[in-house]
């Protein structure tokens, strides 16, 4: 009998759902703290609650997890959700400083947590909706 293999998604292999949560609250920990965030904690509520669990589901999705932002919100549509906010390079690079920061805290698995840095700073480099003089610019990150 042939064998199967058996593929395990990111998800899984990070840790599933508490490794997400914990990676969100240390992101939004970040944003908090960081002086280079400023400004985009500025974009958010003073209360980040719905916020963290939008992003909780949204990442458990992406990494090959559960569809909890999709059963509840549908197809991510991720820019068209943001064009309310300016984002431009320092935007991305402000966003993309706390997020490496948070992966390098809770993700101990050191080729998932390249994967998803890639992944993310692709994304995030897709996000900008403003031009600026620093296009060029690779995204920031520890």
């Amino acid at each position: 009998m042939p064998q199967t293999e058996v593929t395990t998604s990111i998800f899984e292999r990070i840790g599933g759902a508490v490794t997400v949560d914990r990676l969100v609250e240390s992101f939004y920990r970040n944003m908090d703290t960081l002086p280079e965030a400023r400004t985009i904690r500025a974009m958010h509520a003073p209360d980040l609650g719905a916020t963290k669990g939008v992003l909780k589901r949204y990442l458990c999705e992406w990494l090959g997890g559960p569809r909890l932002y999709s059963a509840e919100k549908g197809h991510p549509r991720l820019r068209q959700r943001h064009l309310g906010f300016r984002i431009a390079s320092a935007e991305r690079d402000a966003w993309m400083l706390c997020m490496s920061r948070a992966l390098a805290a809770e993700i101990a698995d050191a080729e998932a947590r390249a994967a998803i840095g890639t992944g993310l700073r692709n994304l995030a480099d897709w996000m900008r909706n403003t031009a600026d003089m620093a296009d060029d610019a690779g995204p920031a990150h520890d």
